[in-house]
């Protein structure tokens, strides 16, 4: 009897279409194609990173009207509904698909490529799906590329998916 191993997938997902297009090509292509052929389990880990919270000083005009404690709430509350918002719609992608595979869903916080790549390295992930947000050179440039940080980075081999309009 063949045993049977774990592959783990992680896909970054953001508020973005282009993330959201990358799940979505990730269950058609990946998923679904390979569900007969392939004797391993499957889990799907969608990993959303959120920004971290801004620092506020003593003389911040918010702070100083609102108070700081207000701000901070405010933020934590906005930050939860973001998180709930993009990990439902990405769920609910991944029912479309009428898969039997495992759905993890993580969130991690601070700077996104440092936090994707150290997720896939602390999971053992076998393969990295993201998004494209196909940024021309100068705006590339300012902002840097997730995608092309985490491919540089990642041992696992990485998919960059883009958007169908931009391909």
């Amino acid at each position: 009897m063949e045993k049977t191993r774990e592959r783990k997938i992680v896909v970054a997902v953001d508020e973005s279409e282009e993330s959201m297009n990358a799940l979505s090509w990730c269950l058609n292509n990946i998923i679904i194609s390979e569900k007969n052929s392939s004797p391993n389990s499957t889990t799907l880990v969608l990993l959303y990173v959120k920004p971290p919270p801004p620092a506020y000083s003593s003389l911040d005009v918010a702070g100083y009207l609102f108070g700081i404690n207000d701000v901070v709430a405010s933020w934590e509350e906005y930050s939860k509904r973001l998180v709930d918002s993009v990990l439902s719609r990405a769920q609910a992608i991944c029912n479309k698909f009428n898969t039997n595979i495992k759905v993890d869903k993580k969130v991690g916080s601070g700077d996104a490529k440092d936090v994707i790549c150290r997720t896939v390295e602390k999971l053992g992930a076998d393969m990295l799906v993201m998004g494209s947000h196909d940024y021309g050179f100068f705006k590339r440039a300012l902002l840097g590329s997730v995608s092309y940080d985490c491919a540089k980075r990642v041992k696992c081999p990485v998919m960059v998916v883009k958007h169908p309009k931009s391909a």
